[in-house]
């Protein structure tokens, strides 16, 4: 059977942030596939297409769906994140082999479970209308929270790679009690594939309790694992490499 493998990015993120993962997993024969999802160009001070402002998480759930028919079989699907969101609604609608997600943002419902995640809504607030609007990421506030397991030389490595997000999308994400088209819903019932859920056990953004809660979605099936000591950018800290081996392993057997 094909090994493929499809890797969704999360908020101000591109597919860059996966090159790490598949090394690892094309070494172990996995054809893998990091597609930048719409309107994602790479520079915290790009002037972000106009379009993004308006864009909804639904859009890109349906660009990675119509990406995923052009491989003609069904990929395993890893999430990060934001992307782990889209990962989720792509597995409802059975395009999944097997799901993976890293360090979720929480599906509609799930409330956040720390004061470090409800800062994160706080922030956006502070903003004022983000939601009107493509936001840039701020260096300040990105070592604070998804930065914050790297060292300094690091975080500003990565932020460097990071661009405009949707502030619509943010908002379907973190205000979705406010969202009436509820994009961010997932029928977790609806997915039939193995899903292993991965939390960071010092993730300021995603904590290991709403993770878990994540993982209780799927019912008794879900491989649940926290990664001691890492943060939110689970393929890209020290320590990423126990990470996607955790992963590869549980491919193999699942």
């Amino acid at each position: 059977m094909p090994k493929t493998i499809v890797m969704i990015h999360g908020a101000f993120a591109g597919g860059w942030c996966f090159e790490n993962f598949a090394h690892v997993l094309a070494g172990q024969g996995w054809a893998c596939h990091a597609p930048d999802l719409r309107f994602h160009e790479m520079g915290p001070t790009t002037v972000p297409d106009p379009r993004l402002a308006t864009t909804s998480l639904a859009d890109y759930t349906a660009d990675m769906a119509a990406f995923i028919d052009g491989l003609g079989e069904r990929p395993v699907i890893i999430g990060h994140s934001m992307g782990a969101i889209i990962a989720q609604q792509l597995a409802a609608k059975g395009l999944a082999r097997a799901l993976v997600l890293l360090a979720s943002v929480a599906p509609w419902g799930i409330l956040p479970s720390s004061d470090e995640e409800r800062a994160v809504a706080t922030g956006l607030m502070a903003a004022g209308a983000f939601w009107t609007r493509a936001l840039n990421p701020c260096f300040p506030v990105a070592c604070g929270d998804s930065l914050a397991n790297l060292d300094p030389a690091s975080q500003r490595r990565v932020f460097d790679r990071l661009g405009p997000e949707s502030g619509r999308a943010l908002f379907e994400l973190f205000f979705w009690m406010f969202d009436k088209t509820r994009a961010s819903d997932v029928d977790a019932q609806s997915v039939q594939c193995p899903v292993l859920v991965m939390a960071g056990a010092a993730d300021k953004v995603i904590s290991p309790v709403t993770a878990g809660s994540i993982a209780q979605l799927y019912g008794q099936h879900p491989a649940f694992h926290v990664a001691p000591g890492q943060g939110h950018f689970l393929m890209l800290e020290p320590g990423w490499e126990d990470v996607a081996g955790h992963c590869a392993s549980w491919l193999e057997k699942a």
